[in-house]
């Protein structure tokens, strides 16, 4: 069976429980709903075609985010940034003004909007063909960044922080990313306990995609994340990334953020984030071996360069 209509396919499928063992199934065994949403091609988002992998190139237009806080503060530092993100191969540049790193404090929104809407005006301005992301928990930012010329809203907080940034989206009629954290930035990572973080990510997902569309937001402009370091021990995100492929059972296309992440410094033994380029490109590979869609990147270039030689490499031909 071909999954979600990209270049994975699969002949059995896992069976989760909360409780008991799991069991292996033929794939021609599953309940045809399930198998339906496992297969189903997923449909272009914003004219992108899911059907091979994409990149979301990163841009921080913070002073304080873990990775690169302070690199493109300046707005002219930005907009370089995100025009190379594209030239490099980046389908998706997400603009952020509040660094969501753990014990990150809340930005004020008018300051948040003075950090996005003039790096989204510049990259229109210029010309830029990629889908330009709000990365964003706030309505009023989201409202700001729509009107600049971002055509896609994420929030990292799986649309639990701000409820009016649902109608934002659903008037903007913009495609959605909704992402699992458990807690917020300053919280987060204060011992996070589940009772089984596979499925109750899972749960928590289906259940917002259901508010999602309930409030009018088609199931189809709805990208989830299992939110990889967000309220997750390193071994949450082991669990969650060795069976991120359960996520294809909510119908809709996935995406990953794990670049740079401190659980690729601690197993690399990488402390410094910018030190963690080779094992952020290991994760991504191994999440599009699961036929994730997109993965989010700080390093355009070096993942679009593996991607395309994973790519060739497994099919014996060039894209």
């Amino acid at each position: 069976m071909t999954l979600a209509g990209g270049w994975g396919w699969f002949t059995h499928a896992e069976l989760l429980r909360g409780t008991g063992p799991s069991e292996v199934l033929e794939a021609d065994a599953l309940p045809s709903e399930a198998l339906k949403k496992l297969v189903a091609p997923r449909v272009p988002v914003a004219g992108i075609d899911l059907s091979t992998p994409r990149i979301m190139g990163i841009l921080n237009t913070t002073p304080d985010s873990f990775s690169d806080g302070g690199l493109h503060a300046l707005t002219g530092d930005a907009l370089r940034a995100g025009q190379a993100m594209e030239a490099a191969g980046a389908d998706i540049v997400d603009v952020g003004g509040e660094s969501t790193r753990p014990g990150a404090e809340t930005v004020p929104t008018e300051e948040e909007i003075k950090r996005v809407v003039p790096v989204i005006e510049g990259m229109r301005r210029a010309g830029l063909r990629a889908l330009i992301s709000a990365d964003t928990r706030k309505a009023d930012v989201a409202l700001a960044a729509v009107a600049s010329g971002a055509g896609l809203i994420n929030d990292v907080s799986g649309f639990t922080y701000d409820r009016d940034l649902i109608q934002v989206a659903q008037a903007a009629e913009v495609p959605v990313c909704v992402m699992h954290a458990q807690g917020d930035p300053t919280t987060m990572q204060k011992n996070p306990i589940y009772n089984n973080v596979l499925l109750d990510v899972f749960d928590f997902l289906e259940e917002q995609i259901a508010m999602l569309e309930a409030a009018g937001i088609a199931r189809h402009r709805i990208f989830a994340d299992p939110g990889i370091g967000f309220g997750k021990t390193l071994e949450h995100n082991l669990a969650l990334l060795a069976r991120v492929s359960l996520f294809h059972s909510l119908g809709v296309p996935l995406l990953i953020g794990a670049s740079r992440k401190r659980f690729i410094g601690t197993i690399s033994k990488a402390p410094e984030a910018r030190m963690r380029m080779p094992g952020s490109v290991a994760v991504a590979l191994a999440a599009l071996a699961q036929g994730v869609q997109v993965v989010r990147a700080h390093d355009v270039t070096e993942t679009a360069q593996a991607i395309a030689l994973w790519r060739a490499s497994v099919t014996g031909k060039q894209a």
